[in-house]
């Protein structure tokens, strides 16, 4: 379904052409980084930490390199000092390999590279790593509290404060909140908890490497960004950026875990070190969730006041993150997003971000924020049922508008989040009737505030008036045809006639990585600056041919004029004459994007004696500004919403006491399928991003955010108990419902 707050005016732009490059993944024809194959390659594999904390003794390699068919062996011994500063390029080089110490079960520690698989995994098992096994430490609230074991003896909050796991305290606050909290009829505080979830893409971490005899070093990878791993290689491995080319391959999901480099300097060193030999590395499913980064577990307590007309008069969060091995954590991003859809004039949000034996905290889709935003809507729902208000209208009362600041102090510009308020409220969903004693319905806002960052597009003109575009952002979900749309909008010509690729780091200019639901927005605006600059160039071709001056040439709708002559864009390009080819290139960085808002609204069945939860179904109302693509716009919200399913009632890592993860497998760390989740709805609603020219919000991580909290209220709604503990699996269920009947006898 799409609601429209403004009057199409495109031709291409809301249209929805098939993806180009579909067949090629359908038929398995696309290349993806296991498919790399190069003369004399080698396969690596990685010796990990069966410890969570541990100091590293000694390591010996010698029975490895003995082993025929061994061609290279390297520790952290091979890697360039990262220096004494603390930061994260030093981070970085820890975390490829260990030096004095492991962090986390399944911290790399040697790789070797042979000449075949079995070969490489037979070598791990001779190598010998003495081991004085430390206390880990697994949850923040722990890991910040006196006599917690230290992962980093040189972390500490001050020149001569004692080391410590807190890698940094930050606050956001306004006006004054004990005042505010006296203005309240009704006030609510609650504690949560979150696991740490994994981004659960189906393709492993990959990389190939070959360094050249020469010093040059060419790597193909799985990456959300080619330009960002060419960076994280060259300081790893302290190799000028010049001499390093990244080639992107297709990418079979990321969803922010592939922002990290982690088998790619691992293989360039091994290249270097067998003799120049190109080398292969894939990671076991087992290792990408022990080894990779997965989103912060969280420990949330939040406090929130309302007078008796329905008004939020103050707010109180401390917010503590778990950042995993080093720090990093997105706490920052999770405290500015926290009461975000709100107007609140008296709040204090305290973040926290620990180190903690699990992996390095990475980036998944709004990160940071579905599990901050579960507290808050838990809180926001049970503010409006102690007022008795509907909790559309409570949320109604307090939403942002225009004008209004963010926790940060930022002021939004142009936001649909009432639009998407009003939608969900008069959306059939909203009233139909509930057949079940055990059912219930539940709603959550959610904000996502989107990335700008830096691209650069290139394009050039063919004979036959298509047009060739060329782009360093990563295509994750149809950012290939997103991108070719709106050039074809600014040229007049059908999606189709642009073809549109993704160039090594050799090939284009710079971009920041496909991250932050940046690409269609960002990149977006130089590829509509490059379709400028072609028009420019085209007037003048025309002004040559009709002898006429440049000035008395214009362009509309796909055909340019001189008053008295006329020329499509096609005809056009098939008579220039191809001694000036035409070509255009153009570079970005926004200084401002356009926020996401969106209302969701999910129905539940709650079986009391076994706290098994069934969707029955599930509503997903979004801002996303212009939808370029309404398809693609509906299938992010979709699998945003299966996430945030996920999120909500099944996924979370299981560690034992000694910090060995339990479930490391897919059979173990159960993502949703199909019988858990119901026909998700998206309804689009269009309200116009100020900065972008045809009014582009980014759209895929933005309905990962509202379902865990929706949820939380709907299973509210079916059995009366709150639910403060993510994944609401069906025995934390069963153990807040005994809860609550111990408290009434």
């Amino acid at each position: 379904m799409q609601s429209n707050s403004s009057k199409p005016s495109f031709k291409v732009i809301g249209t929805r052409p098939i993806r180009p490059g579909d067949t090629d993944k359908a038929t398995g024809q696309a290349l993806y980084g296991v498919d790399v194959t190069l003369p004399d390659l080698l396969y690596g594999a990685v010796l990990r930490s069966p410890h969570a904390h541990a100091r590293i003794l000694s390591i010996d390699t010698r029975q490895a390199e003995a082993l025929p068919g061994v061609k290279a062996v390297i520790t952290a011994a091979d890697l360039p000092q990262p220096g004494s500063a603390r930061g994260e390029d030093r981070y970085q080089s820890e975390n490829t390999l260990a030096r004095e110490k492991v962090l986390y079960f399944g911290h790399a520690v040697a790789a070797v590279a042979a000449t075949n698989e079995h070969i490489a995994l037979d070598a791990l098992e001779l190598i010998q790593v003495a081991y004085e096994v430390l206390p880990p430490v697994l949850d923040p609230d722990q890991a910040m509290q006196e006599g917690a074991p230290i992962l980093h003896n040189d972390l500490s909050t001050g020149a001569n404060e004692a080391p410590t796991n807190l890698a940094d305290h930050m606050q956001l606050k306004r006006g004054d909140v004990e005042k505010g909290f006296a203005l309240a009829s009704v006030i609510v505080e609650r504690e949560f908890h979150t696991a740490t979830v994994h981004q659960g893409y189906i393709e492993p971490h990959n990389a190939s490497a070959l360094f050249s005899a020469s010093g040059q070093l060419t790597i193909w990878c799985s990456t959300q960004g080619s330009f960002s791993v060419r960076s994280q290689v060259a300081e790893i491995l302290q190799v000028p950026r010049v001499h390093i080319r990244v080639i992107p391959m297709e990418v079979g999901g990321g969803f922010g875990g592939k922002n990290r480099a982690y088998l790619e300097p691992l293989a360039a060193l091994l290249s270097r070190k067998s003799g120049h030999k190109p080398v292969k590395m894939v990671m076991s499913y087992g290792e990408v969730l022990s080894a990779t980064g997965p989103t912060s577990a969280a420990s949330i307590r939040i406090k929130m006041g309302a007078d008796a007309s329905g008004h939020i008069t103050a707010a109180a969060a401390r917010l503590v993150y778990a950042a995993g091995a080093f720090p990093g954590s997105p706490v920052g991003t999770a405290a500015n997003a926290l009461l975000a859809p709100y107007r609140i004039d008296n709040f204090q949000i305290d973040g926290y971000d620990v180190v903690v034996n699990k992996p390095w905290a990475a980036a998944y889709r709004a990160p940071g924020v579905a599990n901050a935003n579960f507290t808050c809507e838990s809180v926001i729902d049970e503010l409006s049922q102690k007022l008795g208000l509907d909790p559309l209208e409570f949320r109604l009362r307090n939403a942002v508008r225009e004008g209004d600041l963010l926790p940060d102090g930022a002021a939004y510009a142009r936001i649909g989040l009432i639009e998407t308020l009003e939608a969900a409220r008069a959306h059939p969903h909203y009233s139909a009737p509930l057949a079940g004693p055990h059912q219930g319905r539940g709603v959550a806002c959610g904000y996502w505030g989107n990335g700008g960052g830096r691209s650069s597009a290139s394009a050039s003109l063919n004979s036959d008036g298509t047009v060739n575009l060329v782009t360093g952002s990563v295509d994750l979900s149809g950012t290939r045809m997103t991108l070719a749309m709106q050039l074809a909008e600014v040229l007049g010509i059908a999606a189709e006639d642009v073809k549109g690729s993704m160039a090594d780091t050799d090939s284009t200019g710079f971009a920041d990585g496909s991250w932050g639901s940046r690409t269609t927005f960002s990149t977006g605006q130089a590829v509509i600056k490059v379709g400028q600059e072609l028009i420019r160039l085209l007037c003048k071709r025309a002004a040559d041919i009709w002898k006429v001056p440049l000035e008395q040439v214009s362009f509309a709708d796909g055909e340019f004029s001189s008053g008295k002559e006329k020329l499509a864009f096609k005809k056009l390009a098939s008579m220039l004459g191809w001694d000036v080819p035409v070509l255009a290139s153009a570079a970005v960085n926004p200084d401002s994007v356009g926020p996401s808002f969106a209302t969701h609204i999910v129905d539940v069945e709650v079986d009391p004696e076994t706290g098994q939860v069934r969707l029955l179904r599930y509503t997903a109302v979004q801002d996303t500004g212009k939808a370029v693509h309404p398809a693609y716009v509906e299938g992010q919200i979709q699998g945003a919403v299966t996430q945030g399913i996920g999120w909500a009632l099944n996924e979370e890592y299981f560690y034992d006491e000694a910090g060995h993860l339990l479930n490391g497998s897919f059979l173990d760390y159960r993502i949703p399928t199909c019988p858990d989740v119901p026909s998700i709805e998206p309804v689009i609603v269009e309200v116009p991003s100020p900065s972008h020219p045809f009014g582009v919000r980014g759209v895929g991580e933005m309905s990962i955010v509202p379902p865990p909290g929706a949820i939380a209220n709907a299973i509210h709604a079916a059995l009366g108990v709150r639910m403060e503990v993510l994944p609401m699996s069906p025995g934390r269920i069963l153990e807040a419902l005994w809860k609550e009947e111990e408290a009434l006898e």
